[in-house]
């Protein structure tokens, strides 16, 4: 097979298998992306605000995320903007928390620091591992926080969690091109929920 051809195959390859996770998360995962937006529907029509951390890609996800909600998802549906946190872009805080205190702190601290009873954190780990978004989890629910988690198919994090998103593979690089589409959908249920169906 030529070089060309080669790529070609692997593209198509590719994005078959991502298209097939997908498929596969809708039907094993609808419902807790429904519970999870209206978890954060009700959260947002109480006054409180979501709070949302990750690394790594999850980081990005957790800025992205973050963004839409602020901001809007797509340019033909104009809202107010609605507050969500990401716990993943104050370099000063997250550097000088991981130099003094650890690492596996950085996220639980800003709960402490920022959350409130009614808020809702959303933590994302590809991997259902990650010690700081476990221990951000962890803090969350004990401080009457509302938690949500966004996984792939193994890991702590979903067993923490009152609402788990568990995309039914191990992937890492599915699982993010997943989540992505999940942290779309959950802009697009909240606002549709908030503020009526899109015209």
């Amino acid at each position: 097979m030529q070089p060309e051809a080669q790529s070609t195959a692997t593209v198509r390859s590719y994005l078959a298998e991502s298209a097939a996770i997908k498929r596969l998360t809708a039907d094993a995962c609808a419902d807790s992306i429904a519970t999870a937006a209206r978890v954060i529907t009700e959260t947002f029509r109480a006054g409180g605000k979501l709070l949302i951390c990750g690394n790594g890609g999850s980081a990005a996800d957790s800025q992205h995320m973050a963004a839409e909600f602020v901001s809007r998802l797509t340019k033909d549906f104009e809202r107010p903007g609605l507050p969500a946190i990401a716990l993943t872009t104050d370099t000063s805080f997250l550097t000088a928390y991981a130099n003094d205190c650890g690492f596996d702190g950085i996220f639980a601290r800003q709960v402490q620091a920022l959350g409130r009873p009614g808020d809702v954190l959303l933590g994302i780990s590809t991997s259902g591992n990650s010690p700081n978004v476990i221990q951000a989890v962890e803090l969350a629910r004990a401080t009457g926080l509302r938690t949500v988690s966004l996984t792939g198919s193994g890991g702590r994090l979903g067993k923490l969690a009152d609402v788990a998103i568990a995309v039914p593979n191990d992937d890492t690089q599915h699982i993010q091109e997943t989540h992505l589409a999940v942290e779309h959908l959950l802009c697009l249920l909240v606002e549709r929920a908030l503020f009526g169906a899109r015209p």
